[in-house]
């Protein structure tokens, strides 16, 4: 798994880039077919906004989080990927499960 980290208007600090790569890193746990992290950082105003893109098994994955505190938006992008991962993960295992029971049942 590689991971890309970029920021727009902010520094990306040797602790920022820790605090990713180990966030991100548990999205492995459920899925581990993750090849690709694409992370943006960016600040706007007082806003602080975390942006990923993922590529999953022939599949892409976006999401963004923002918040006052830059490790609250990386924590809650963590928390949204992780939940896309697992609807993906279980769209994939649903639709192989399905077609030897339809094949069985004529």
């Amino acid at each position: 798994m590689r991971i890309d980290l970029s920021g727009h208007h902010v520094e990306i600090t040797d602790s920022i880039r820790s605090y990713v790569q180990e966030k991100l890193e548990k999205l492995t746990r459920h899925f581990d077919r993750v090849t690709d992290i694409h992370v943006i950082l960016s600040v706007e105003k007082q806003v602080q906004k975390a942006e990923a893109s993922i590529l999953v098994a022939n599949n892409k994955l976006f999401a963004s989080s923002t918040d006052e505190n830059l490790y609250a938006a990386i924590d809650a992008l963590a928390d949204k990927l992780d939940r896309q991962i697992l609807k993906h993960k279980e769209k994939i295992q649903s639709h192989r499960g399905a077609a030897p029971n339809a094949a069985a049942g004529e």
